[in-house]
């Protein structure tokens, strides 16, 4: 089966709206196309540790969210993948506002994609993140 780009956006947009684990955070996907996707995250108090700055595991839930959403612009329908490792610098401390997860894809190869993700908040970068993703292997009577 020849996939069209318009498919796999298709196949994003429906399984973003499936994460039972995005809508409990309040993740919005704002932006959506081959090869970048962005989304957005509303600080809430809820979101915060002791000392009023959003929880890294909150920012760090964004950034995976996201690259992994962007891999799904490219990946072939049958496909699927999981996260093998994510380095996150946080670069500011964030106490308000919507923060934008912006993902694109460094490297889609034929085991591994490579993703960078910035996040910003007002425009400006408060946390950067690179991650790889690995390619699961099909079982045979899926690849028949």
């Amino acid at each position: 089966m020849n996939e069209s780009a318009d498919q796999k956006l298709e196949r994003a947009r429906k399984a973003f709206t499936s994460v039972a684990y995005g809508k409990f955070l309040g993740l919005e996907l704002c932006e959506l196309k081959s090869g970048e996707v962005s989304v957005c995250l509303d600080v809430r108090e809820d979101l915060k540790q002791n000392q009023g700055v959003v929880h890294g595991g909150a920012v760090a839930s964004l950034i995976d969210t996201a690259a992994a959403f962007v891999i799904l612009t490219e990946l072939p329908l049958a496909e699927r993948v999981t996260t093998t490792d994510l380095t996150i610098h946080y670069l500011r401390p964030i106490t308000e506002g919507r923060l934008l997860a912006k993902a694109k894809i460094v490297r889609g190869g034929r085991r591994i994609f490579v993703v960078n993700v910035e996040v910003t908040n007002a425009g400006r970068l408060v946390a950067t993140a690179i991650t790889s993703y690995l390619k699961l292997q099909q079982n045979a009577q899926n690849s028949q």
